[in-house]
């Protein structure tokens, strides 16, 4: 089976439904973010601080390219991830790509108490968040489902996943 790749903006739920879905299949969880603070040694707030945003998006195209000859995976992609067409090419090679998303309200909620590690958060937590939502527009539509996180909890937003990939693979 291919990958499951979560993509959606900061606070949406990708790392904690990912996790939860990830159980239910029985397969390997990996965060894109975690796994660049690890081959980097640094957090990715620091990241952006010291060597600018263009070197993260860079180490997430280079992350890119190593999870595309994977399998058994779902990824949690960083909120950018998206942002560059070759990270989306690749990861839907090997990846089925599933979009997780909350109102705004929602999203402000879940990343207010979390500003230090968002370093696109500058300012006013709920400008910053309009912002970024209108700035991307319609970059997560890359997905072929979707499923609203500002609905229900995380277990239920894997399990709604978890059989649409079941009905998937019946087809």
């Amino acid at each position: 089976m291919k990958n499951v790749v979560l993509v959606g903006f900061m606070g949406a739920g990708k790392t904690v439904v990912g996790k939860r879905l990830a159980r239910l299949l029985g397969w390997r969880f990996v965060d894109t973010d975690t796994e660049i603070e690890q081959l980097t040694g640094k957090n990715v707030a620091r990241i952006f601080a010291e060597d600018g945003e263009v070197r993260f998006r860079s180490e997430e195209n280079l992350l890119c390219r190593r999870l595309a000859s994977k399998t058994g995976l779902v990824i949690a992609t960083g909120g950018g991830m998206v942002l560059n067409p070759e990270n989306v090419t690749l990861l839907r090679q090997n990846g089925i790509i599933i979009k997780l998303y909350a109102d705004q309200e929602v999203i402000v909620g879940r990343v207010k108490s979390k500003r230090k590690k968002r370093p696109l958060l500058k300012g006013e937590v709920e400008h910053s968040v309009q912002e970024l939502l209108h700035q991307r527009g319609t970059s997560y539509d890359v997905a072929e489902f979707a499923v609203d996180t500002g609905k229900q909890g995380p277990d239920d937003s894997a399990r709604i996943i978890y059989e649409y990939l079941k009905r998937k693979e019946l087809q």
